[in-house]
């Protein structure tokens, strides 16, 4: 049997399950892996992953989230290209979710900007950062 060891999820209260999804799909290249009702306090669960490696974002649906990632609290993704942070956050912009324009505050910490999820938690796009190659390298 095999068990998971490390930093597995980051649980997250979420008062629109539905747009969170759409949300993350868009920003975060992340899709539903799992789905359930809590048998014991029949709440509504999903797991979002983007599939790169073993890491979820649980969300759990709640009338009044409690909105406890905000900037500079977040979630952090790395996208393929500075392109590709500019032209999600003209679309972030667009839908009014843009926080932080995009900026390149040079190395180690890159292109980065800041967008509000449907719950007020903040989730951060950026290019450059490396943070895969440090934990490779250390």
């Amino acid at each position: 049997m095999s068990v998971d060891v490390g930093f597995t999820h980051i649980a997250l209260a979420a008062s629109d399950l539905e747009s969170s999804i759409k949300f993350y799909a868009k920003y975060a290249n992340m899709s539903v892996i799992h789905e359930r009702i809590d048998k014991e306090t029949n709440i509504k669960v999903i797991w979002l992953s983007d599939k790169t490696r073993p890491f979820v974002v649980v969300l759990f649906e709640n009338p009044t989230p409690s909105t406890i990632l905000k900037p500079l609290a977040h979630l952090g993704v790395g996208c393929s290209s500075k392109e590709e942070v500019t032209i999600l956050c003209e679309q972030a912009k667009n839908e009014g979710v843009l926080v932080r324009e995009p900026q390149d505050s040079g190395y180690p910490i890159g292109y980065w900007a800041l967008l509000q999820d449907p719950n007020g938690h903040t989730l951060e796009l950026s290019y450059g950062q490396e943070i895969g190659l440090t934990v490779e390298n250390s």
